[in-house]
């Protein structure tokens, strides 16, 4: 069993792990997200340094063959049901009462961001903080209590897959897209990528003066 690292007394929040939902094979993206070039770096590579801008355990969901090399992984328990599964297993095997659940696609988040969100959560007996923009919530880059496995688990078992439906049946800290940006965040930051033109544009963002580089690398071991 690994051990529970705790933040030094200076640090802003509590101990926390990590948790990279790396997904697998995008049809549209026509690879694994996960090594999908953004800039020259794989979309994983930017998860994992920010992931560990903000806490030495993290930890990747996913399959442990492609992903191992990287960081230490956890499978899912309720395999092929999408990135509800992927939280359920990242809870269920998780030391840590607040955990930090961040996709491997939205690569436009910064530490000071999820600094904030964890500040929030460790504020707040809430069982999940997550952030509210653009009319829907942002489930995949979000602080859970460990005790949302719960009720994750009834709905897996149930066939009932949608994140969003079960804040409503939990306590649920909801940060408005006001608040964020009274605090000085952008609500595009939660921007994720789905497709090649999502890609492209987001190719444009991060390096406006260099040739686009919207292609994919089998692996950066």
């Amino acid at each position: 069993m690994d051990p529970v690292y705790h933040r030094p007394m200076t640090a802003p929040s509590p101990a926390i792990t990590a948790f990279i939902l790396a997904g697998g094979k995008s049809t549209r993206m026509g690879a694994d997200k996960a090594f999908v070039l953004l800039d020259g770096r794989t979309l994983l590579a930017r998860a994992l340094d920010i992931a560990r801008s903000i806490t030495p355990e993290v930890r990747i969901v996913g399959d442990p063959q492609k992903f191992a090399s990287f960081a230490p992984t956890v499978e899912d328990v309720f395999p092929n049901c999408g990135p509800l599964g992927g939280i359920h297993a990242a809870l269920r095997s998780s030391q840590t009462d607040l955990n930090l659940i961040l996709a491997v696609d939205v690569p436009f988040v910064s530490p000071t961001l999820l600094q904030h969100l964890i500040e929030r959560a460790s504020n707040s007996p809430a069982t999940v903080t997550v952030a509210q923009t653009g009319g829907g919530y942002q489930p995949l880059c979000a602080v859970y209590r460990r005790n949302f496995a719960d009720a994750a688990e009834k709905a897996l078992q149930e066939g009932r897959y949608k994140i969003d439906t079960l804040f409503a049946a939990t306590s649920t800290q909801s940060i408005a897209e006001r608040e964020l940006e009274a605090a000085g965040f952008s609500p595009k930051m939660f921007r994720n990528l789905n497709t090649p033109q999502e890609l492209a544009d987001a190719t444009e963002i991060t390096a406006p003066h260099r040739p686009k580089t919207n292609s994919f690398a089998a692996n950066e071991r």
